[in-house]
């Protein structure tokens, strides 16, 4: 599973499972995750990548707002 910067993933476990969320960074065997709501871009999560479900979008990161991310991330469930 190939994680970048921007990939759109589902959580699989834990209790935010079966939300959306972007990865703002990858380091090692963990990935830092955010959806602009509960986890803000400035306070992300780290989430174990065996946790987490790659799906096939990406977003870009480049000077985005929480405000943005969450209604990005809210369209990308309505389509799925």
């Amino acid at each position: 599973m190939k994680l970048n910067k921007g990939s759109v993933v589902r959580a699989a476990a834990g209790r935010d499972s079966g939300k959306l969320f972007a990865v703002t960074e990858v380091q090692g065997g963990y990935c830092f995750i955010a959806d602009g709501k509960s986890r803000k871009l400035a306070s992300n999560k780290r989430k174990n990548i065996k946790h987490i479900c790659p799906t096939d979008s990406m977003i870009d990161l480049n000077d985005i707002t929480d405000k943005k991310l969450r209604t990005l991330l809210r369209q990308l469930a309505v389509e799925e």
